[in-house]
């Protein structure tokens, strides 16, 4: 060929290329090398070919190729960096975009490359570094913004994160991806309304199917819109059936729309694809979750046989046996899980709670400090400590579960506008009933015959919502102000300047409903407050819909609950999120509606 006609046809094989023409542009690659054989361009562009048709062994022989006969060449080491991210070798991605950006300091794209990169090796400060001196450079770039939008979200930084995205719409009302991920990200605040509009934004703009789908069905769920929001998960389903998350959000809702058949989406999916254990290892769990503990075992048993001893699963078996009160098997498969995945903090709970079933305190103690130096501010790994103490007959266990201290009772007074908390808790009734329209629970939280809110009802903006949500403010002033400050105590040093209600939810207990023993992993200061009661609680023997506190969720012969409070209508009742709570049944008609809420230290 004649270097006019060799340029022709590489730039014909580039635009096939870019128009999903792979075939097509590989033969003209190939046709162009059977004259020029050492034809970086050539040899450049058949790399990226046979790369999309998945032969990526090739491809990468063909990639280095490229960059042997010309290493300047920064378009070809982009392109490289760019193969390697998407097969996961981030680290060696890494080093091609910082030679790229060696030579040329200014070469945006390498860095936007760079920043997601760095992303996705955990190292967020370095990733945000990066895009911001992608901003400085090029501060109207409105893909640098929304880049910056999506490393702030995974920061959990998600009102700045808000403002990257609606600066980069600023820049470029029409793209797609910012619109989505910015309805994402408000789906996050769970300020669905908002989100919904965006959403709606980006489907105008192209964005495809499974996205827009799984995200709408999130906030039709949030609104209380639950038809709609199945019918949303389906179509995501339909696009995407090996996505773990929209099937466990489907059978979830299906759960708890007292759906007889809620994983039949699932088990159709891995019916297509038996090879793919994620999926089997949802259905396992999701069958433990909604309390087929027998099903679960003999399922997750047959996994084992099938796939061999792989940890995750010997995990969660280990947790259908400790349920089950099969101490010694589920001690087994626990160890060896444990040993396999030593950081992983699900498999340490696991163990951690069986040791404690079984008596063994001094054995599980190592594993609970260990947890607790990572995570500190983990609620669940301060109640286990206190549990092993409270085994090992350890002062510390009353320092930490002292109930006459940490436990009190408050009766709010009625905010601006009400007459009284009698007429305050008549209109949350009403104004809850609305919102209790599933036919049971979610299947991973731990009340048990009855529904639950799906929206944090502190961005719930019914005005008698905000109104009780206020009455709690003066109660929860005071008890800090009672409790008092220690610098050595998991509870009290963090009591320094305050705290703020930051999440809070509406359980409706049913006819036999209760609360398993349980804590709040992520919380500081916990709660209950009486919306409505049935008659069963005032009878002082039989104690039906009390709450309790001190029994562990595992099961243990010698460690009972050591306090209750008898509930009245308009009562909130106050205590350490790390503290084991949970109800005894109500036993009649009635429900008994309550408003719980997570406090965190003010910052």
């Amino acid at each position: 060929m004649t270097d006019p006609s060799l340029a022709r046809a590489l730039s014909q094989a580039d635009g096939l290329l870019q128009q999903g023409k792979v075939e097509e542009a590989a033969s003209i690659c190939s046709r162009v090398l059977s004259s020029t054989p050492d034809h970086p361009a050539a040899i450049h562009l058949l790399g990226l070919a046979r790369a999309q048709l998945g032969a990526t062994v090739e491809a990468e022989r063909l990639l280095r190729r490229s960059l042997a006969i010309d290493p300047a060449n920064p378009h070809f080491r982009l392109n490289f960096g760019n193969f390697l991210r998407r097969a996961g070798r981030f680290a060696e991605a890494e080093g091609e975009y910082r030679a790229v950006l060696a030579r040329a300091p200014s070469a945006g794209e390498a860095r936007h490359q760079l920043a997601l990169t760095l992303d996705d090796l955990g190292r967020r400060a370095e990733a945000e570094a990066e895009c911001r001196r992608l901003l400085q450079m090029q501060p109207r770039d409105a893909g640098a913004w929304s880049l910056l939008g999506y490393i702030l979200g995974n920061q959990q930084r998600l009102l700045e994160a808000e403002a990257a995205y609606r600066q980069s719409l600023e820049l470029n009302s029409g793209s797609g991806l910012a619109h989505h991920n910015l309805g994402s990200t408000l789906l996050q605040l769970e300020r669905a309304e908002e989100a919904l509009r965006a959403l709606d934004r980006a489907e105008a703009c192209g964005v495809p199917a499974f996205e827009l789908r799984f995200s709408r069905a999130r906030a039709l769920t949030l609104l209380y819109r639950v038809e709609e929001a199945e019918r949303q998960y389906e179509l995501a389903i339909a696009a995407r059936p090996r996505d773990i998350d929209a099937q466990l959000n489907l059978a979830r809702l299906r759960f708890m729309r007292a759906d007889p058949f809620f994983t039949r989406a699932l088990e159709r999916a891995i019916e297509a694809a038996p090879e793919d254990l994620a999926l089997s290892s949802l259905l396992g769990s999701i069958l433990f979750r909604s309390g087929l503990h027998t099903r679960a075992e003999a399922y997750l048993r047959d996994l084992l046989a099938r796939h061999g001893p792989v940890p995750q699963v010997r995990a969660l078996l280990a947790q259908v046996l400790l349920e089950m009160g099969a101490l010694q098997e589920a001690e087994t498969e626990a160890l060896e899980a444990a040993a396999s995945l030593p950081r992983d903090s699900a498999t340490a709970d696991i163990l951690i709670s069986v040791l404690l079933a079984r008596g063994r305190p001094a054995e599980a103690l190592p594993f609970i400090l260990n947890k607790r130096a990572q995570e500190p501010m983990n609620q669940n790994w301060i109640a286990h400590e206190a549990i092993a103490g409270r085994l090992l007959g350890k002062p510390y266990y009353r320092e930490l579960f002292d109930y006459h201290r940490f436990v009190r009772v408050y009766r709010p007074e009625p905010p601006p506008g009400w007459s009284s908390i009698a007429e305050l808790n008549a209109a949350l009734l009403e104004v809850l009933a609305k919102r209790h329209l599933f036919a049971t629970h979610p299947f991973e939280q731990s009340l048990r015959n009855g529904s639950q809110t799906t929206r944090n009802l502190v961005l719930d903006r019914d005005p008698v919502i905000q109104a009780a949500l206020r009455s709690f403010e003066e109660p929860l002033r005071r008890y800090l102000a009672e409790i008092g400050s220690q610098p050595s105590h998991a509870f009290l040093s963090r009591n320094r300047s305050g705290a703020q209600i930051t999440e809070a939810w509406s359980i409706e207990l049913r006819r036999d409903g209760f609360h398993v023993n349980h804590v709040h992993p992520k919380g500081w200061v916990s709660s209950a407050y009486y919306v409505s009661l049935p008659p069963e609680v005032a009878d002082t023997r039989a104690r039906s819909g009390w709450i309790k506190f001190g029994e562990p969720r595992y099961p243990t012969s010698s460690l009972a609950a050591e306090f209750e409070v008898q509930p009245e209508a308009g009562m909130l009742v106050l205590f350490p999120s790390y503290l084991w709570h949970g109800t005894t049944a109500i036993v009649g008609a009635t429900p008994r509606t309550t408003i719980a809420f997570d406090a965190l230290p003010r910052a």
